[in-house]
């Protein structure tokens, strides 16, 4: 079936291959994860100089880090003499240099080669032409986020501009304070799904009366199939009896005080591409960053942030981490279960997006666009 012969209530999928062909993942890491902004690491993790964390971004290793000037620093993972692994570990702390395991170049943490067997009998061997290579580096809402592009596109445009298209403008999430809060909770999650499943997944509401009972007992009005993400602005209101965004209904924790009058009660989704979704509610943020590893495998890494006096105190924070850890657990069985399918000759072709899901439709022809293809006819 093509686009061509649907009827007006329905539109087109991607088809099945760009869910299982590795060549087009290979595409997806170039063009999309090696080319945008992407979210690498909470900062409060990059607490003091020298501590680190290395991510996978694309097909590259990168080495985030803080430095002396405790400014944020990105490099690519990669040893400039031999091309060897420079850490190996996810995360960690060293004293003032990174040295190379298997011939002791050794880096500062501005990235400058300042030592190696014999340097010095190498005087034309540039210290900084030498060094490791750098990766630009932004934060916001707390986060580092780098980019692999050797001219990277305007952060404000194609990050900031992602959350004033969803919520109207930048001060909507501004008032969560996001880079105040303190992590509450992490979960890591292993998903054998491709990770746009999980980006259209995240983006509609249809699903929700079938699988996400818990989060429809607290949001209403997603039982009627629409999503928050389907309206520019539009937060999602709590049940009339529901005091807080925990798994049974019950009062949240203490509110974030910069939420405003008209945020209270409400739960807003946002879609950050190519791998970040951001929830808010009034006492809490959930931060999810995917990391794509493979055409069918995505980790994704979720966050629960709150004020930070809730989480020094040691409150039970557990209430409101169950209610999204069963909603994400929920979707990525779906997303699972979805994943086989997309081999399935049935869905050569792909398949169809109701109205309240036409929207998923924009996500696809950006995907078409990033990678230079066009959508059949």
């Amino acid at each position: 079936m093509t686009s061509t012969s649907l009827p007006d209530s329905l539109i087109a999928t991607l088809p099945g291959t760009s869910y299982t062909d590795p060549a087009i993942f290979a595409q997806e890491q170039e063009f999309i994860f090696e080319s945008m902004w992407f979210c690498a690491v909470r900062s409060s993790e990059l607490a003091k100089p020298g501590a680190f964390r290395t991510v996978d971004v694309g097909r590259e290793s990168i080495l985030v880090t803080r430095a002396r000037d405790n400014g944020i620093r990105a490099y690519f993972n990669v040893c400039r003499h031999r091309g060897a692994r420079l850490c190996t570990e996810e995360a960690g702390e060293v004293k003032r240099a990174f040295q190379c395991p298997y011939h002791a170049w050794t880096y500062g943490l501005d990235g400058k080669l300042v030592a190696a067997p014999n340097l010095t009998k190498m005087p034309d061997v540039g210290r900084t032409e030498y060094g490791l290579t750098p990766v630009a580096t932004r934060e916001w809402l707390g986060y580092v986020w780098v980019c692999l592009a050797e001219n990277p596109p305007s952060f404000e445009e194609d990050v900031i501009g992602e959350v004033v298209t969803r919520l109207g403008d930048a001060e909507a999430i501004e008032r969560y304070g996001i880079e105040s809060l303190s992590v509450g909770n992490r979960i890591t999650y292993d998903v054998k799904a491709n990770w746009k499943l999980i980006i259209e997944n995240f983006m509609e509401c249809y699903h929700c009366a079938t699988i996400h009972p818990e989060l429809t007992e607290v949001l209403p009005e997603f039982a009627d199939g629409f999503a928050a993400q389907y309206y520019v602005g539009h937060g999602a209101e709590f049940g009339e009896e529901v005091q807080g965004f925990t798994v049974d209904g019950g009062a949240g924790l203490d509110r974030i005080p910069g939420v405003a009058e008209d945020q209270d009660r409400r739960y807003y989704a946002i879609t950050v591409k190519p791998q970040v979704f951001i929830n808010l509610v009034p006492d809490h943020v959930i931060f999810h960053r995917m990391y794509p590893v493979a055409v069918d495998r995505t980790i994704v890494e979720c966050d629960w942030l709150y004020m930070p006096h809730v989480v020094d105190s040691g409150r039970d924070v557990s209430r409101s981490v169950e209610l999204f850890d069963r909603v994400n657990r929920q979707d990525f069985d779906a997303c699972e279960r979805t994943q086989p399918g997309m081999s399935s000759r049935m869905y050569a072709k792909g398949g169809v997006l109701v109205p309240s899901e036409h929207h998923i439709g924009a996500f696809h022809d950006w995907v078409h666009e990033r990678l230079g293809t066009h959508p059949p006819q």
